[in-house]
């Protein structure tokens, strides 16, 4: 072969595989609607847990491990048992179930109690001044929810908060999957008789983003949500299977795309018919991986207000290194970008926004900035968009970061 028409040859061949390799990495790192297939994650949502596997567990009881809460208590007193039963929790989360029960967890019920009569009060007063409301996945009316009910727990009786919160089997989950430091939130949920059951869904952070949101984040940053958070609930009161406990699929968590997938007709159909609902008693807590695919159940019953302070527990780690006032930094650059940057391109002024204002929703308050029309309220980043494209002033637009900046505090 000539060597001028070797050369051609090879130089089309680096071609084609510098190509082959462009396009692989992208479908590697950027996930669409249409990734994950359905037969991998059948396999393995198929799985049984077997009993050799979790020694701590007393039992399990559809694929969800049971662990009663005098067990955890007393591994608790001694270091290396402690070690070894959160270890196997990080295992459970991972690569097992992804759910635990703990029976009695809170085996004193007065604290339960007190602590039931608080949030009915807080709930009865926001009935009273039409506030409150608003939920991720729930209908208006379907249930009763208190945001943020950590801090109002505490501040209206902070022994009782102290009681509750000194659970070992609250805190040992925590420190499990997210080390010393974590951050606890909790909201409450009271589902009402007859409260439909939620859709299927993954929690926060990705879960709580529509498809083309969550597009925007690189596969890395799927694998890192779900070490972010633990997802827990603590029963207020007896929770027969007709109050609509969880609905829980074991072992979901393990699927990578599920993000983006779960949405999907053939995923929720699966779920539909596949998911398993455990019985709880007043004083057990569940936990599970927030990337467990789950949804809270049809009340059914005529009578039970379903009760349950839902923890969401944060990793110390999702944080900036530096306190930066965004509100004066978007002040100070809002009246130069309404005038106009010359040189300044679309993508451009957008980055420049990403630089300075907040471009994510959370923590906020969510009595005063609830998420109304989605699964979060507008971002500081999105307010700014807003006002440029509408060509508010600068005075006005101050005035709306400065009620923005006081409806995020509690």
């Amino acid at each position: 072969m000539p060597v001028i028409i070797a050369a051609m040859i090879s130089s089309s061949e680096d071609k084609m595989d510098a190509q082959y390799l462009r396009t692989a990495r992208r479908n590697k790192i950027w996930l669409d609607s249409e990734s994950g297939t359905f037969e991998e994650f059948a396999r393995l949502v198929s799985q049984t847990a077997n009993p050799a596997d979790w020694p701590f567990a007393s039992e399990i009881v559809q694929n969800v491990l049971i662990y009663e809460g005098s067990t955890v208590r007393e591994a608790a007193q001694d270091r290396q048992t402690r070690s070894e039963l959160m270890a196997e929790w990080v295992e459970a989360f991972t690569s097992g179930p992804g759910v635990i029960v703990i029976k009695d967890a809170l085996p004193d019920h007065s604290v339960i109690d007190r602590a039931t009569a608080i949030f009915n009060q807080i709930i009865d007063d926001q009935h009273r001044t039409k506030s409150g409301g608003g939920d991720h996945f729930a209908k208006p009316g379907a249930n009763d929810r208190i945001w943020n009910s950590l801090e109002k727990h505490c501040l209206a009786d902070p022994e009782n908060f102290a009681r509750y919160f000194a659970s070992d089997a609250i805190a040992l989950p925590s420190e499990a999957w997210l080390g010393v430091g974590y951050q606890m939130t909790a909201q409450v949920n009271r589902v009402n008789p007859g409260g439909a059951a939620q859709t299927s869904h993954r929690d926060y952070h990705l879960g709580f983003m529509k498809p083309a949101q969550m597009m925007a984040y690189p596969a890395h940053i799927h694998g890192v949500s779900p070490v972010l958070t633990l997802q827990g609930a603590v029963a207020h009161g007896d929770m027969p299977v007709e109050s609509g406990p969880t609905m829980l699929l074991p072992y979901s968590q393990a699927f990578f795309e599920g993000y983006l997938a779960f949405g999907r007709p053939e995923f929720q159909n699966y779920f539909a018919q596949n998911y398993v609902q455990l019985p709880l008693r007043k004083g057990d807590a569940l936990f599970f991986n927030p990337a467990l695919m789950h949804g809270a159940g049809h009340n059914k019953s005529t009578d039970i207000q379903r009760m349950a302070n839902l923890l969401q527990v944060s990793s110390a780690f999702g944080r900036a290194m530096e306190t930066v006032n965004r509100d004066r930094m978007v002040n100070a650059l809002y009246p130069v970008l309404l005038a106009g940057v010359p040189g300044l391109s679309t993508s451009g002024l957008a980055n420049a926004i990403a630089a300075s204002a907040e471009g994510y929703p959370f923590p906020t308050n969510l009595d005063r900035d609830p998420p109304v029309g989605g699964l979060a309220p507008k971002t500081q980043a999105v307010r700014l968009h807003d006002a440029l494209r509408e060509g508010k002033s600068a005075e006005d637009f101050a005035k709306e970061m400065a009620a923005y900046a006081i409806s995020r505090e509690t």
